[in-house]
């Protein structure tokens, strides 16, 4: 076995598919790793209220959520990286007059505006029948009837400008990134959307410098470990810092070209033994 390593590992397109699914070789390849010595940690763009349960019973070590807004160590929130107050008022500002859907994560609330709820029960319900039956190895994460992100997007009251981390937009046609992107890049993070239910007219912004890999560095540093023994595994955009500052980037093969580019290592994909493959090439299992 090698020496103690710390593997970050990204949620949508790394631990579960677009459909919500997840390998029986991922729960046993971080189960296996946390008893070999390792550290595990997830890092994902979802608040903590969107890690479904299903995923936290695997068993980890911490969590990096909201892109890069939060992380805890344990149950303990140990970084917290939110917003001024201005800052998200203006967000609200132009999220409004484009016309935009959009959400408010906090580390532990999400704050919806009235049309997110519909949206995402679209696009789930779409995801659900296009899937063929699963193989005996594949289990799913969350079912349509009892979705928690659906109870969560459903409380919808007035945004909270206070303790919020990130925001995610909904626009209605391809060109809404771009003009957000015109708008708001500088003073923000402001990326591609990575939650394969929400379409392909979103996106996700924090502030400028807040992303997954300046946390994964905040956070190695207060838990006095050595960044070369990190493991980042990613498959979106909201990945690109994390492997780039991690010891070792390694991309799924599901991964978009730029995260494959900045890679130093590809695995198979996330319903092939994606996380597994990394794993064991890697020595943590």
């Amino acid at each position: 076995m090698t020496s103690p390593r710390i593997a970050f590992l990204d949620v949508d397109g790394t631990i579960i598919d677009s459909g919500e699914n997840i390998a029986d070789s991922t729960i046993e390849a971080v189960q296996t790793a946390r008893k070999n010595g390792h550290l595990v940690y997830l890092s994902t763009g979802r608040a903590e209220v969107e890690i479904y349960p299903v995923i936290r019973e695997i068993g980890f070590d911490g969590s990096i959520s909201a892109g890069g807004g939060f992380a805890t160590v344990g149950d303990e929130l140990v970084i917290s990286r939110t917003m001024p107050e201005a800052a998200v008022a203006r967000l609200i500002d132009f999220y409004e007059e484009s016309g935009y859907d959009f959400y408010f994560q906090s580390y532990n609330e999400i704050f919806p505006s009235p049309g997110v709820r519909a949206r995402f029960a679209d696009y789930l319900d779409h995801d659900i029948h296009q899937q063929e039956e699963l193989r005996d190895d594949i289990q799913p994460v969350a079912r349509a009837e009892e979705h928690p992100a659906l109870k969560a997007f459903g409380n919808v009251r007035p945004f909270s400008h206070a303790g919020i981390a990130k925001s995610v937009f909904l626009g209605k046609d391809l060109t809404a990134f771009d003009r957000a992107y015109e708008a708001l890049n500088g003073d923000y993070h402001v990326i591609t959307g990575t939650i394969p239910h929400l379409g392909y007219g979103t996106g996700e912004v924090s502030l400028s410098g807040v992303n997954k890999g300046s946390t994964i560095i905040d956070l190695l540093e207060l838990l006095d470990i050595d960044v070369a023994t990190s493991i980042g595994i990613g498959d979106s955009s909201n990945d690109v810092e994390m492997l780039q500052v991690c010891g070792v980037g390694i991309a799924m093969g599901n991964a978009i070209d730029r995260v494959k580019a900045v890679a130093d290592d590809v695995t198979t994909a996330v319903l092939d033994d994606g996380i597994w493959n990394a794993f064991r090439r890697h020595g943590l299992i």
